[in-house]
C-alpha cells in the first residue's frame, strides 16, 4: 500500500463520517507545535507530509527523520484551518509517535554494533497492515529490512523442514520453481543443521538460538567450505548480548524486538495561535 493510500485509511479510521467539531469550528487559521516530552529519534516525515497534503495543512520541520530530539524540543510547526488541523491531530500524532518510537528503539542496537560490519535486521513480526510503515521506521532508526513477505525470499523454518524428507532434492527443485535471483534461507538450530543446510545449497543460514560458541563453529565451517554463504543470527537478541553475537563473525543479526518491544515516546500538540 503506497503512503498516500495508507494515510487516507488511517485518517478515515478516526474521522469516520466527519469530525463533528468541524460543523461548528471557527473559520480561522490556527498554528500548532508538536512538542517532545521525552527524548528520541524522529521518524514519520513522509507519512506526515502526505497527511498534510491531504488535509490542506502546512508543515515546517525543526527536527527531521533520523534526527535526535530532547525533552522540550519543538519537532515541527503546523498551519492550516483550525477544523482541518484538529481533525488530523490524532492521526498525525499516532503516526509520528509510532514511527519515532520504533526508530528510537532501534538506535541503541545500532550503536552497540558500531565498529563492526554486522547488519541489524528486522523480522516479519509486525502489526497487521502496518508492515511497510513499521519497516520504514526500522530503516530510519539505522537498521535494514529482512524480507518484506513470503514472496521475496524462500525461507525454510522448522515448520517447513518438518515436512521435507530430502533437503537436497527439495532445494534443487526449488531452484527450478522460484525466480532466478531469489535467495534461499534455512533456519538452523544446531551446528550440524547448519552444515547440512550449506551442503544442500542454502544462500543464507540462520543460526537460531545458538550459543556464541556454536555460532563461531558455524562461522569457521562457512569460511573454510562455503565462503559465499551468508550467516544470520537470531533468537533472544538483547542489547546486553548483541555485540557478543556480532563478534562471532556473523554477517547479520535479526531481531523482532526492535519493532514489537518498542515503547511509545511522549509527544503532544499544542495550539499556539
Amino acid at each position: 500500500m503506497i503512503i498516500q493510500e495508507f494515510v487516507k485509511e488511517v485518517l478515515l479510521e478516526d474521522i469516520g463520517r466527519g469530525d463533528l467539531f468541524g460543523r461548528v469550528a471557527p473559520k480561522k487559521e490556527a498554528t500548532a507545535h508538536i512538542i517532545a516530552k521525552s527524548e528520541g529519534i524522529v521518524a514519520g516525515q513522509p507519512y506526515l507530509e502526505a497527511l498534510a497534503k491531504f488535509c490542506n495543512l502546512r508543515l515546517y520541520w525543526f527536527k527531521r527523520d533520523r534526527e535526535r530530539f530532547e525533552v522540550g524540543d519543538v519537532l515541527l510547526k503546523i498551519e492550516g484551518l483550525a477544523a482541518d488541523l484538529l481533525a488530523a491531530e490524532r492521526t498525525l500524532l499516532n503516526m509520528l509517535l509510532h514511527a519515532s518510537s520504533i526508530a528510537t528503539q532501534v538506535k541503541p542496537y545500532i550503536e552497540a554494533l558500531e565498529g563492526t560490519d554486522v547488519m541489524l535486521l528486522d523480522t516479519r513480526k509486525t502489526r497487521p497492515m502496518l508492515r511497510n510503515f513499521e519497516k520504514y521506521a526500522v530503516r530510519i532508526g539505522g537498521a535494514a529490512n529482512h524480507r518484506m513477505g513470503l514472496d521475496d525470499a524462500l525461507m525454510l523454518k522448522d515448520t517447513h523442514l518438518s515436512l521435507i524428507d530430502d533437503l537436497n532434492a527439495f532445494i534443487k527443485e526449488a531452484r527450478r520453481q522460484i525466480p532466478f535471483t531469489t535467495k534461499i534461507e534455512i533456519e538452523c538450530e544446531s551446528y550440524d543443521d547448519a552444515v547440512k543446510a550449506m551442503e544442500a545449497g542454502a544462500d543464507i543460514v540462520m543460526c537460531d538460538n545458538m550459543s556464541t560458541d556454536e555460532i563461531e563453529r558455524v562461522v569457521r565451517f562457512r569460511n573454510e567450505r562455503f565462503p559465499g554463504v551468508l550467516l544470520e543470527a537470531s533468537g533472544n537478541i538483547t542489547l546486553e548480548n548483541i555485540r557478543d553475537v556480532a563478534m562471532t563473525g556473523i554477517d547479520a543479526i535479526s531481531s523482532g524486538a526492535i519493532i514489537h518491544q518498542s515503547r511509545w515516546i511522549d509527544l503532544s500538540m499544542k495550539i499556539v495561535t
